[in-house]
């Protein structure tokens, strides 16, 4: 396949994928349930979190992650009593247990009273988001905390591909009136925004020549994003939904 050709059939791709339908399956289809901007991105980045293993264990879970805090998230994060938090002790999705969800939305809270914000904290002058990313890690921790809970939250200047984080991301920076991505941040511009890097994404990725690098780390993604970039400058990540479509829906 030449360039042109790629492109092109990568382009076909994101139209079949990048559309409505992608929500009913996808754990997108949680912060979809909220109107309010702070809910969506509450919702987003708690769902994103814990993103990993089977997809319908991760909607499932979400959505009674969503129970707990009363439909409400950012009412709960903002609002929330100390006995308020002892019903999120029942809580667990793969190793995120209770006591991480617990100091979530310690964190949370100490982010909107004290940095202004999630956009806030990840909007940057930098090409990319990667530092940004690093940088929220430690305001997220920066308050007394549980050092078990830090494993949930990537580390890009660590060579972690922080797939989960590129992810929540793309859904609040990205729009391109298909209703599937949010777009309510506009301090980034999509052309910061990273590739999220996970198996499927990388076996099709390495398959259509994009990518050379065996392991999903951040030396990797820099190498995706590169190739991205080329094909498009100003929404590279718009072809996740075709890496991901390709592998998960199609078994490319």
């Amino acid at each position: 396949m030449t360039k042109a050709e790629l492109k092109d059939f990568l382009n076909a791709k994101v139209i079949q994928y990048n559309n409505p339908n992608f929500i009913e399956s996808d754990p997108i289809q949680i912060p979809h349930q909220f109107s309010i901007k702070e809910d969506i991105e509450i919702s987003g980045f708690i769902t994103a979190t814990i993103a990993w293993g089977n997809r319908k264990s991760i909607i499932n879970n979400a959505n009674k992650l969503m129970e707990l805090l009363d439909h409400s998230p950012y009412d709960f994060v903002m609002n929330h009593e100390v006995n308020d938090l002892e019903k999120l002790e029942q809580f667990v999705h793969r190793t995120f247990n209770g006591h991480d969800c617990i100091q979530f939305i310690k964190s949370l809270q100490h982010i909107y009273n004290n940095h202004g914000g999630l956009e806030s904290v990840f909007t940057s002058e930098s090409d990319t988001l990667q530092e940004s990313i690093s940088n929220f890690k430690s305001i997220f921790f920066e308050i007394d905390h549980l050092p078990r809970t830090e494993k949930h939250i990537s580390d890009p200047l660590k060579n972690s591909a922080a797939k989960r984080i590129n992810m929540f991301l793309r859904w609040m920076v990205r729009d391109d009136n298909t209703g599937v991505d949010f777009g309510i941040w506009k301090s980034i511009a999509p052309s910061q925004l990273s590739c999220p890097l996970d198996v499927h994404s990388g076996n099709v990725a390495r398959k259509l020549g994009l990518l050379k690098r065996k392991q999903n780390d951040a030396k990797a993604l820099f190498e995706l994003d590169h190739a991205l970039r080329k094909l498009d400058p100003k929404d590279p990540v718009k072809y996740d939904f075709a890496l991901f479509g390709l592998g998960v829906f199609e078994g490319f």
